[in-house]
């Protein structure tokens, strides 16, 4: 999308009550299952549940954030946006150094609550993410929460792969293989959400530098 010129989606699109909608019902979830997981991870010693309820977590404030700024400028979306990426980011590189420390301690976590809750949590993510999918091509911010609904159902499916990987060989490794891999998920989605919003963030301050010399 281009932020160019007037640049901004029509404010009907940015503060649609429907987008709204979509918005409240995603914190709902989220945030009952990052509760859920969270739990279910320490009863369970899994980190692939931790990191993907912490994942729970950080989408409940995005999409908290996104209700913020809905209906706001451009400048105020893509400002929002670059902040929802660097958490990905950031929870991403959390993840990876768990993975790291649980390699060293060398327990295996308990498969079958894994495979239970990561179903659970797999259809709670593929609901949010096909009520979300029609707002995917939008500004920064609307595809920052697309991004973060699609990667939560890849990492539930890897979670779902990881329990039977651990209850197939008795070892850790499956679980830690997945958390790895939710990590590089998060990673990647949040350089490509900041990349989006620092674009917009230009191109709103060409425009502006524009408006000022014709005027």
């Amino acid at each position: 999308m281009s932020a160019s010129c007037c640049g901004a989606q029509p404010k009907s699109a940015l503060n649609d009550p429907r987008w709204r909608q979509a918005l409240w019902i995603a914190l709902g979830v989220n945030a009952a299952m990052f509760v859920a997981e969270m739990g279910a991870s320490f009863a369970s010693d899994s980190l692939s549940l931790r990191a993907d309820a912490l994942d729970f977590l950080g989408d409940a404030a995005n999409y908290a954030i996104s209700l913020a700024v809905a209906g706001a400028a451009l400048a105020w979306r893509a400002r929002a946006a670059l902040l929802k990426g660097a958490t990905l980011a950031v929870l991403g590189i959390w993840i990876i150094g768990s993975a790291i420390w649980a390699a060293m301690q060398g327990s295996a976590p308990e498969p079958h609550t894994m495979g239970v809750v990561g179903v659970l949590a797999l259809l709670a993510n593929m609901g949010v993410a096909l009520m979300l999918y029609r707002f995917r091509t939008g500004d920064a911010n609307m595809r920052s929460v697309w991004i973060c609904s699609r990667n939560d159902a890849i990492g539930n499916v890897a979670v779902v792969a990881a329990a039977l990987g651990v209850f197939g060989t008795g070892t850790a490794w499956p679980d830690l293989a997945v958390a790895t891999l939710m990590a590089g998920l998060s990673i990647w989605g949040g350089l490509q959400i900041m990349a989006q919003a620092r674009g917009e963030l230009a191109s709103e301050r060409r425009a502006e530098v524009g408006n000022a010399c014709a005027s």
